[in-house]
């Protein structure tokens, strides 16, 4: 299969290639090979405001006329702000967020409130991320540094028209330079503190006439900024590389043809994790000779393991786009890629020095094909179509293990003496529950293990297709109508293998608590009796309550009183037998369809304004739960015990989350005066179904909202009162909810506002460029990036025990989240391209929680991921 998906991919890339005579055109313009001597430098895009060309809606046209809401980033953009990757874009765009959560591999995009996709390899993220037009199913191949950017386009709300995949809250587009028909190219060195190093550079030209090629290539290395006292090592570091070579053939002929190649690697210690409240678990681990952060200082940078939490990760993959003039205005593009990712990670999941978890690993590889085909073009003066197909297919394999450490049994000891009061103990549940049993032996220094744990395997296969269209039609001199659709098939099959050695996880307590407590009141009646064997028989005990009914209810209720701590231990039934996919009643397969349209009206008030009116839906697909907190449905209990396929301590949950359907209610208005251009928009988007994914400290829940909704206002505008001052701000306002989600991991949440979210966000920004006498530059850029205090989550399903609902909101509750981010650089910029840069990024140190969650195997207190601290350096670039 992968060797014929390869020679699909670069057979048509070769025949571009071998055919004399051939060029390229697409829906966009292409541009015209570079004749004139100009530098690298000089052959970038200086178009700004409303004037910058984007190519998200797949035709080139300026910010000004695109009548979809788009905010972009440009390639001077990201060099004068020292954006190194994907994640560092939420700074100068107030609508996306993104957060890196557990490993270097899990990074979740938001837009306007709705995202997901993260820690979980069954679920595509809501924001669909592309990279030159290829989609990049999971965060792993999405966060490498950011190589030789032309621009980063960020679309907000359902994109299914215009793009064949998820799409169902927004598109994140990469853009990177072509190769360029004249010898150039640029190389970067930069140090800061944390040791860090950044080394890149690109070389670009020709190889014939009708032949350019690129090779863009780098690496980024940092210490650590959280220092370990346990292991002594500093972790969330940064060691990474990256190549990446492109070869573009166009001449005078009817086909262009564009390949790329890339690999990239992340080897990283990641992620630390703080202690933000403690509880009487914590208390336990100090016992044992753990320890932990103080969480009166959060943000001292301190965390303790046991051992360093390990991430590897490459990526890889080519893609070749051909794209065909057919004559007659219509072009033909097809795009193939082929795209492999490999996580592998090995965590110290307990967050403590104590030697709770010995091992959290995880070896997550996935295999991914894309096929993009469509037709583009004009019909006479008045209409323009695009219509495509495209293909999906691709295939997860996730291998995991969790083990318990050479600690957790005298922990595990320690949390039941305190919860029993000191009437219980390891090696006396084992004396016990094994003459229970029948033997007293039986468990005698089993519960607890070293070692002891689960291995997990789940593997998930993936094809989909769908047909896509729009068509827009200028019915008189400045107004235009636009309508699209697309059809999705999409289906899903997963597999499981766990298998579970937790020996006390596999107990059926609730069965034993019965068992001790007939036995105890079978042993208190026998001694009332006198009975020789000092056990009375079930007809001896029905005959001592029937004569004497008042003493038995008394002697009843006080066994059960005694064997009611056992209840209590179900808690520490950490990793109990898993009930594997496909059996007889779960097959494990989805097949969905869906049909998303678009209907828009645009129209040109002036030259300068712009006006337009849409409704949107969008579409993603059912998600799967590979994780081991994956669970049949309550629904399905009734088949499964007639099937007799109950395990022990088997819970009902999800296996999987239905589709996500989304609408938005969108106008917008923009306006271009030249010194200054302002972009207003005023949406309503829901999603049916939204699928929420939270950690609920030993797995994950996954399941749908019913409905989660966000009306917003979005503003963005530039000015630019003098040649050598340019001021931007942007402006988000989201009033984000739960219209319906009433099984979320904490109970019933509608009505409630959706946490993370912040009401306000904002970013001013201004650069002032001015040339001196000599022809030198000297360039001070600066942005402010605020958003209004959140709270972090809902609530915390580990406190549900403690109180239900209320109590797993108020346990959240005091943890909330507010960003004051400034950063800026100043750059000399000389006119023989040597630039010299002095940068700050989060200059204010201000510092937050990035998420929250039930702290790992300690019930009652609660852990979090915390914030990039301030970073500084210097820069030396070189363009020629």
């Amino acid at each position: 299969m992968i060797s014929t998906r390869f020679s699909l991919l670069t057979g048509a890339a070769a025949f571009a290639l071998a055919v004399p005579g051939l060029a390229f055109a697409q829906a966009a313009q292409p541009g015209e090979p570079n004749t004139d001597g100009d530098t690298y430098e000089n052959q970038e895009d200086s178009a700004t405001g409303n004037e910058i060309i984007v190519t998200a809606t797949k035709r080139e046209q300026t910010l000004q006329e695109i009548p979809v809401a788009v905010s972009v980033t440009t390639a001077e953009t990201i060099e004068r702000a020292q954006i190194r990757d994907v994640a560092d874009l939420s700074t100068v765009v107030p609508s996306l967020r993104v957060t890196t959560l557990q490993s270097a591999a899990n990074t979740n995009f938001i837009i306007r409130g709705f995202g997901n996709g993260a820690n979980n390899a069954g679920i595509e993220p809501s924001v669909g991320v592309f990279v030159d037009g290829v989609y990049r199913s999971r965060t792993a191949s999405q966060i490498s540094d950011l190589p030789d950017v032309q621009r980063v386009e960020v679309l907000r709300g359902p994109q299914s028209t215009l793009f064949g995949k998820n799409a169902s809250a927004g598109v994140i587009s990469i853009v990177t330079r072509e190769p360029q028909f004249s010898f150039g190219g640029q190389a970067e060195l930069s140090y800061g503190n944390y040791n860090a190093i950044l080394a890149k550079g690109v070389v670009t030209g020709p190889v014939s006439d009708s032949l350019a090629f690129s090779l863009a290539g780098g690496i980024n290395k940092r210490d650590g900024y959280l220092d370990d006292l346990g292991t002594g090592n500093a972790t969330n570091e940064r060691n990474r590389w990256f190549v990446r070579g492109q070869a573009l053939f166009e001449n005078e002929g009817p086909v262009r043809a564009r390949i790329i190649a890339d690999y990239d690697s992340i080897d990283e210690l990641c992620c630390g994790v703080i202690n933000v409240r403690q509880s009487a678990a914590t208390q336990a681990i100090f016992a044992v000779g753990g320890r932990v952060n103080n969480p009166a200082d959060p943000y001292a940078d301190v965390v303790y393991s046991n051992f360093d939490s390990t991430n590897e990760i490459e990526n890889y993959g080519i893609s070749g786009q051909v794209d065909f003039e057919l004559g007659a205005g219509l072009t033909l593009t097809s795009i193939s890629a082929f795209r492999k990712s490999n996580a592998v990670t090995n965590q110290d999941a307990d967050f403590t020095s104590a030697d709770l978890i010995g091992r959290k690993f995880d070896d997550v590889g996935i295999e991914t094909f894309t096929q993009e085909l469509r037709l583009a073009g004009e019909i006479g003066d008045r209409v323009g179509f695009l219509l495509g197909g495209y293909y999906f297919d691709e295939s997860v394999e996730q291998n995991s293990e969790i083990f318990f450490g050479n600690q957790f049994r005298p922990y595990a000891d320690l949390l039941i003496r305190g919860a029993s009061a000191g009437a219980l103990n390891v090696a006396a549940l084992e004396t016990q529950f094994g003459a229970l049993a029948g033997n007293p032996a039986l468990y005698t220094g089993r519960f607890f293990g070293t070692g002891q744990g689960l291995t997990e395997a789940y593997s998930l296969d993936n094809q989909a297709w769908s047909i896509f269209g729009q068509l827009d039609f200028e019915i008189v001199d400045g107004l235009t109508v636009t309508v699209g659709g697309n059809y999705t098939k999409d289906k899903k099959e997963i597999a499981t293998n766990v298998v579970s050695t937790d020996v006390f996880a596999a107990l059926n307590l609730p069965a034993i608590r019965t068992a001790a407590t007939n036995a105890g009141i079978s042993q208190t009646i026998g001694g009332l009796l006198g009975l020789p064997g000092g056990f009375a028989t079930p007809a001896q005990i029905q005959g001592f309550a029937a004569a004497q009914p008042a003493l038995f209810q008394t002697i009843s209720t006080t066994v059960a009183g005694r064997t009611a701590p056992l209840l209590g231990l179900r808690s520490l039934q950490f990793l109990p037998p898993f009930l594997n996919v496909p059996n007889a009643v779960e097959d494990g397969k989805t097949n969905d369809g869906d049909f998303s349209y678009t209907a828009r009206v645009a129209y040109d008030v002036t030259e300068s304004i712009n006006l337009y009116l849409s409704y949107a839906t969008g579409f993603k697909a059912s998600s799967f739960n590979l994780s081991r907190d994956s669970r049949p449905l309550a629904s399905d209990i009734p088949a499964l015990t007639a099937a007799n396929l109950i395990t022990p301590n088997l819970t009902t949950g999800s296996r999987f989350a239905g589709p996500e359907e989304s609408t938005v209610y969108e106008a917008g208005i923009k306006a271009d005066w030249g010194l200054a251009s302002a972009n207003l928009t005023v949406f309503q988007q829901e999603i049916d179904g939204f699928q929420s994914n939270i950690f609920t400290g030993t797995g994950f829940a996954l399941a749908n909202a019913g409905k989660q909704s966000t009306f917003g206002i979005e503003f963005e505008g530039m000015a630019r009162p003098m040649d050598e001052l340019t001021l931007n701000v942007a402006f988000t306002y989201l009033d984000a909810k739960y219209d319906e989600f009433l099984n979320s991991a904490i109970g019933d949440l509608s009505g409630r506002a959706v946490a993370g979210v912040p009401e306000l966000s904002a970013t001013f920004g201004a650069q002032w460029n001015q040339e001196l006498g000599n022809g030198d530059r000297l360039i001070a850029r600066g942005d402010l990036h605020l958003e209004s205090p959140v709270q972090v989550v809902e609530g915390l399903p580990g406190f549900l025990s403690q109180g239900g609902q209320a109590a797993a909101v108020a346990a959240a509750r005091p943890f909330r989240r507010q960003v004051d981010n400034l950063n800026a650089s100043l750059t000399y910029a000389m006119m023989n391209g040597l630039e010299f840069t002095i940068w700050g990024r989060n200059l204010t140190n201000d510092r937050y929680l990035l998420s929250l969650f039930d702290s790992v195997a300690q019930a009652g207190s609660i852990s979090s991921y915390p914030n990039q601290p301030r970073t500084y350096g210097a820069s030396i670039r070189y363009r020629f």
